[in-house]
């Protein structure tokens, strides 16, 4: 390589790297990046302690890293590259072929056996019966589609030992999902399953509240689908920087008549409805359901029987209208937002029975399940 050539390199790399200094310096900052769908830095506060502890010196490299120009362009030329080179693997998500899938690590310190322990305890403290079923991800339902050699933890091994629990009545959603693996009952590019998966959940669940017989057939929906959305990119699309699958269609399979749905969103009631549509003109179009993460949410049902508890995560709400079908109240708390005792709850409200319905990857890392005891 000749001297000159080097030059040419050398002040070519220079007036590259300047020219996004002065690009960058010239974009306003964002606040948030809706293919990553989380808050991006901004520049630090400035003070001599900072300085001192790092703190500071860490801030300006998550805010130059955040707000780079066309960063999210960056990110998915990244993990396209890798995937050129073989790369199978990409932030804790695997390619497989058009579709997403997250792998789901081993639980920590215990965590798993001590939330089992918790449902265990609440159907000794409740006066109804307590359910417990537990949802796998697609990890486990679509082993089969892993890349060669990828690990993840057996949640079946799991959910087989949890139906073991004393007290408590299983559900079995792993059945029910395994027999219609093929079929697109979880997103392409987001962790939750489709209201298609919602459906067999919602079957498996009726099936061991002993109303089986009751479960509509996926044939009665088929006139009442409505695709209200199919431009969602989930959050497996934002953590993997796989940016080129085509994003996936979400249906409100319920009608939404006929019900009265009441929200505790902001620590009081207020009217809702069971699919909020300004979700969908969001980053988090799965928020619809219900629209989202609340402490508590009832949906009553003057022609239904029975009153439900359904102690959940966000799996839940996209089942929930299929229950609320058939029950005269469905009441679903969520233990990340509500602190009131759930077996008292039951009592107060002259609950019927209780279900745990939670995904494995989010009940074998919920610190909150502890308030199942109280």
């Amino acid at each position: 390589m000749t001297t000159r050539y080097s030059r040419f390199l050398s002040a070519f790399f220079c007036v590259f790297l300047g020219g996004l200094l002065a690009w960058h310096v010239l974009l306003p900052d964002r606040d948030r990046s809706d293919v990553e769908n989380r808050t991006l830095a901004q520049f630090p506060e400035f003070s001599w302690e900072n300085l001192k502890d790092g703190s500071f010196t860490k801030g300006v490299e998550n805010y130059f890293a955040d707000q780079f120009p066309l960063r999210d362009q960056w990110t998915g030329l990244k993990a396209r590259t890798e995937q050129v080179l073989g790369k199978r693997e990409f932030n804790g998500v695997y390619l497989c072929g058009h579709a997403l899938i997250s792998k789901v690590d081993p639980p920590r310190d215990g965590l798993e056996e001590k939330n089992l322990s918790y449902v265990s305890r609440l159907a000794g403290k409740a006066e109804v019966p307590v359910y417990l079923g537990l949802i796998p991800s697609a990890a486990e339902i679509r082993r089969e589609d892993l890349p060669k050699g990828a690990e993840s933890w057996d949640q079946a091994a799991f959910i087989a030992r949890a139906v073991e629990l004393e007290g408590v009545e299983g559900v079995d959603f792993l059945t029910a999902l395994s027999a219609h693996a093929g079929e697109d009952i979880f997103y392409r590019t987001d962790h939750h399953w489709t209201s298609l998966g919602a459906y067999y959940g919602y079957a498996a669940l009726m099936e061991s509240l002993g109303r089986g017989e009751e479960v509509l057939e996926r044939e009665a929906f088929e006139r009442l689908i409505v695709p209200h959305s199919d431009e969602f990119q989930g959050t497996l699309y934002s953590q993997s920087g796989v940016h080129w699958l085509p994003p996936d269609t979400i249906e409100f399979w319920v009608p939404d008549e006929g019900f009265e749905v009441t929200s505790w969103r902001e620590g009081a009631p207020q009217k809702a409805s069971l699919y909020d549509l300004t979700k969908l003109q969001t980053k988090d179009k799965y928020s619809a359901f219900l629209g989202g993460n609340q402490p508590l949410c009832v949906i009553k049902n003057q022609e239904g029987t029975g009153k439900l508890l359904v102690i959940r995560d966000s799996y839940a709400d996209s089942m929930a209208p299929f229950l609320a079908l058939h029950f005269e109240e469905v009441h679903l708390l969520d233990p990340r937002y509500y602190r009131y005792s759930a077996a008292k709850y039951a009592q107060e409200n002259g609950l019927d029975a209780i279900v745990v319905a939670y995904s494995v990857p989010n009940f074998i890392t919920d610190r909150n399940l502890v308030l199942l005891i109280q």
